[in-house]
């Protein structure tokens, strides 16, 4: 069993987009991450509770609360908790610079590595113009993504009966529409430049579902991924390196791993450490 595996410490977790409140949410997985790892400081990188969703519908299983309440043991247990609200989440924004329990608040953070890099971590939607200046547009396309989730439910109940492993429509969808992409480079774009406003060597967030790392606009561009879609979360090791891991291809995850392209999507990491 998984959980009965050591635990692995490391120096820090980034975690986005977990979507609680939202049937799309995969709690299950991420309660096993948890009791995997442990960590000095914890980054809630936005969209940790859907509140977008809870209004339209009150959805909240046990599983989602036991995430809840595995996070804030881990803070009794001495691990800093750092939340920076999302969009989905956004409610919390009018408490930024308050503690709750623990909890700090905040808008955004620098984050400083073992080895003296310094990291902007920030959610992400505030350079997303479509959140900004055309709301219920979101709204809608918040609506299109969870009718998405609901078809690939059921289309990957169909695969795994057929002995196939997981696809997911949605980033299949994301990658292959010309607008999603460019929509998700210019984002990746906009990010960069402004950790290189703030002076920093790069930025890690989340908001567009599509983890990734690397260097193209001349700065670390870190993107945590989510937990209804790509079951990915951001590592820092004790050297100070980064690491992306994607749960559902780690063996014993207790889910099955998905269609991907491994060496671009599964420990990815940055500073030159192979796993």
């Amino acid at each position: 069993m998984l959980r009965d595996l050591e635990t692995i410490r490391v120096r820090t977790l980034f975690l986005s987009d977990l979507h609680l409140g939202t049937k799309g949410c995969q709690a299950e997985a991420l309660l096993d991450f948890l009791r995997r790892y442990d960590a000095e400081t914890i980054y809630l990188v936005g969209d940790i509770v859907d509140g977008w969703r809870l209004k339209s519908g009150w959805y909240w299983p046990q599983s989602h609360n036991d995430v809840v309440q595995k996070l804030l043991r881990k803070v009794r247990k001495g691990s800093s908790l750092v939340y920076v609200p999302g969009n989905h989440d956004e409610f919390l924004r009018d408490y930024v610079g308050v503690s709750l329990g623990g909890i700090e608040l905040a808008e955004s953070a620098i984050h400083e590595t073992a080895n003296g890099k310094r990291y902007l971590v920030i959610h992400g939607d505030q350079f997303d113009l479509v959140v900004r200046h055309a709301r219920w547009l979101a709204l809608l396309g918040d609506g299109a993504y969870t009718a998405a989730l609901f078809v690939n439910t059921y289309l990957n109940i169909v695969r795994r009966k057929l002995g196939l492993t997981y696809w997911s429509l949605s980033a299949w969808a994301k990658l292959r529409v010309k607008n999603a992409v460019n929509f998700i480079s210019r984002f990746e774009e906009l990010l960069a430049t402004e950790a290189r406003r703030q002076e920093v060597d790069g930025v890690i967030c989340g908001h567009i579902h599509h983890a990734a790392m690397h260097e193209d606009f001349g700065v670390s561009y870190v993107n945590t991924g989510d937990w209804v879609e790509s079951c990915t979360v951001v590592v820092e090791h004790w050297d100070g390196t980064l690491e992306l891991i994607r749960w559902t291809d780690t063996p014993g995850c207790g889910l099955p791993a998905p269609d991907v392209d491994v060496a671009s999507e599964h420990l990815i990491v940055l500073g030159m450490r192979k796993a």
